[in-house]
């Protein structure tokens, strides 16, 4: 089950918000009076969303929702032994040790045996599904226990708070406050969110899959790169899309996620790009890695190299992912020493174009994860195809016409440059 399913839009939600109406009333009797005022409850509320979490998580695999607690009350007990002063280091160390090796066994355990067998060392490996957001969950914890050790963040004494998802939205667990400006910009956010999934992204999968998911050797290579151009509105409009949708689902319920897409597309930079895409993993990495190694003070391009290596591994496990990676470590890195030395020189447009066209290379990269045929796509993109163009390039133009208008036009900040018009665009 997801966002944009049916099931989840008319049955989930409805139930969630009748369940969570009547646990708001009942929170209402358990408020007390304080010396600083009414102290409100939220136990009844945080109760009802960690209980529709976990069967909205468990609703494919059912299995893995067990795991998931388990790894949450692992790092909840590590978190409490950080807390103490005699064992800080220790409980730090076993708890990054224990999510690494549940990450690694889930997700990496076949991509290494498959090393290891091209070698000749024949390991036999157990097939294992990917618990869903398994990566995202583990790298959350993480964060986490490293807060917690820098006395950055408290440990948290409940176990039920630690289910939420913790970090920026720490301080709402047990204070928060909803208002109809909160409630109208959630559900207009959700909205917003919704048809960039339903509307754009999964409406112009269908030509990227056409032209990509088929053998590029069939193609012109006009055809090529509208498989390409596709895939790159596709793949924003899918991640900035559901980004959207939790945003709002949380600001409906007073809580306050930070932004995690801001309009990529427009970049000037390669940089810039990945400021603006995946806010929340970038900063993981640079709060928790890239500065840790050293940053800009020391040894900055193996510790760009570094990232962009383990970003690549954290998507998938996969050798595409990897050359991913390392394909945008080495144009930040690059960019370091050359373009943002001379960025002000250069005319924007020129920018913009630049990095729309590696940007663009670089989801072909993401999107094969056989290596064979990435090689004839790129191949294709650079001419080394049966054709131009041809008929079916021109018809996928043609025919979604007002689609490719609407996924060039909603990838700007279009609320921005209309602020005059509040609540007609976004």
């Amino acid at each position: 089950m997801v966002f944009s399913d049916l099931l989840f839009l008319f049955e989930f939600l409805a139930a969630f918000a009748l369940c969570y109406l009547v646990a708001g009333l009942i929170d209402r009797n358990g408020a007390k009076m304080t010396p600083e005022g009414l102290k409100k409850s939220f136990k009844g509320r945080n109760l009802v969303t960690v209980i529709f979490s976990l069967i909205f998580y468990a609703w494919g695999e059912p299995v893995y929702v067990f795991l998931m607690i388990f790894c949450v009350f692992v790092n909840y007990l590590c978190g409490i032994a950080i807390d103490t002063n005699k064992n800080r280091r220790l409980g730090l160390v076993l708890g990054i040790i224990f999510n690494l090796a549940v990450l690694c066994t889930f997700k990496y355990l076949g991509f290494f045996a498959g090393i290891l067998g091209n070698l000749g060392l024949h390991v036999s490996v157990p097939t294992l599904a990917l618990p869903i957001g398994i990566s995202f969950y583990t790298f959350q914890s993480m964060s986490y226990l490293i807060d917690v050790y820098r006395k950055d963040s408290p440990p948290q004494k409940r176990f039920l708070d630690l289910l939420f998802r913790y970090g920026t939205i720490a301080r709402e667990i047990g204070d928060r406050k909803v208002t109809w400006d909160d409630f109208a910009e959630g559900s207009y956010r959700f909205l917003i969110g919704l048809g960039k999934k339903v509307i754009i992204a999964n409406q112009i999968s269908t030509v990227a899959d056409y032209f990509l998911a088929a053998n590029p050797e069939t193609f012109s290579t006009a055809g090529s790169w509208i498989g390409l151009v596709a895939f790159t509105f596709q793949i924003y409009y899918d991640f900035s899309g559901y980004s959207d949708m939790a945003i709002g689902l949380g600001r409906c319920l007073g809580f306050h996620f930070n932004e995690n897409f801001d309009h990529p597309y427009i970049s000037r930079s390669i940089t810039e790009f990945w400021r603006r895409w995946h806010i929340s993993l970038g900063s993981f990495f640079r709060d928790y890695l890239y500065i840790p190694l050293g940053g800009n003070r020391r040894h900055q391009a193996l510790n760009i190299l570094i990232v962009w290596f383990l970003t690549g591994m954290w998507h998938g496990a996969s050798w595409n992912f990897i050359i991913w990676g390392l394909y945008f470590g080495i144009i930040v890195m690059v960019e370091k020493y050359t373009l943002l030395k001379i960025y002000d020189k250069i005319p924007k447009v020129f920018l913009h174009l630049y990095s729309i066209f590696l940007f663009t290379l670089g989801w072909g990269i993401f999107y094969f994860d056989d290596l064979d045929k990435m090689k004839t796509l790129f191949a294709s993109l650079f001419g080394n195809a049966g054709a131009a163009s041809d008929f079916t390039a021109v018809s996928a133009l043609t025919n979604n016409f007002w689609l490719w208008i609407a996924a060039i036009v909603f990838a700007m900040p279009v609320r921005r440059l209309f602020s005059n018009f509040k609540g007609v665009w976004y």
